[in-house]
């Protein structure tokens, strides 16, 4: 069992810490990206300045999260062993695949980009209107019916059905026949990655928890560090 610590110790523990950036030691056939939020001391206007950072899962293996450092992630990514044929999962965020574009630059890797399901069908009944389109909707994009689910939005004139067209036309390489895939054992959601962010979440979103700006690195590798059960946490004193 874990040693409970304050918000003010757990600031003091990050001042006097300095962990290597986690090294995964056998290959990954899947890697997850997210983003997560946090707050920086001396930004608290209107309640606090939130800042992005990216928090990358290499399935089966190791996390690691970055702040504001693409060359970081990307250098990181590049020593992280991975097979022949790597499937990136993401949700809709520009970002995202931003991230996973720069993402183990390797010319022999073969990408394979995924559309997160579940963000996918939860935007799809954001658009609202007939239960029975939406539904019909679901099952094409579940087959990998690209054109005809865009083409059911057609006589639907509400900005979230068009909406929806485009964010279809944007991700149409990234969304495949899930039933597919499923069956071949490829992973056709983000959720690794998404219960890692909140895990990390649970500790530097603390009720009036802001952060320096040069700890802020510390802290996420410290808690990424906790979450790959790093040997180099010898006392578990952050769950």
């Amino acid at each position: 069992m874990g040693i409970k610590v304050g918000h003010s110790s757990l600031h003091r523990l990050v001042e006097r810490t300095e962990l290597p950036l986690a090294q995964a030691q056998s290959e990954s056939a899947g890697v997850s990206i997210d983003g997560g939020k946090i707050c920086l001391r001396g930004e608290e206007k209107e309640g606090g300045q939130w800042r992005d950072y990216k928090l990358v899962s290499l399935h089966g293996n190791v996390c690691e999260a970055f702040f504001q450092d693409p060359e970081g992630l990307k250098n990181w990514s590049n020593v992280q062993p991975l097979s022949p044929i790597v499937t990136f999962l993401g949700d809709g965020h520009p970002g995202i695949w931003n991230a996973v574009e720069s993402f183990a630059t390797q010319s022999w890797l073969i990408r394979r980009e995924v559309l997160d399901w579940y963000h996918l069908k939860e935007n799809l009944f954001k658009v609202g209107g007939s239960l029975k389109r939406l539904e019909a909707v679901e099952h094409l994009l579940w087959r990998g019916f690209v054109n005809k689910a865009i083409d059911a939005f057609d006589g639907v004139k509400s900005k979230r059905a068009k909406n929806f067209q485009a964010y279809l036309t944007k991700h149409y390489q990234r969304i495949p026949d899930y039933q597919y895939y499923q069956q071949l054992g490829i992973v056709i959601g983000s959720g690794d990655v998404e219960s890692k962010i909140k895990q990390v979440g649970a500790r530097v979103k603390l009720s009036g928890a802001r952060w320096h700006l040069h700890n802020v690195s510390r802290i996420l590798r410290l808690r990424c560090a906790y979450l790959n059960h790093s040997p180099l946490l010898s006392v578990n004193v952050l769950s």
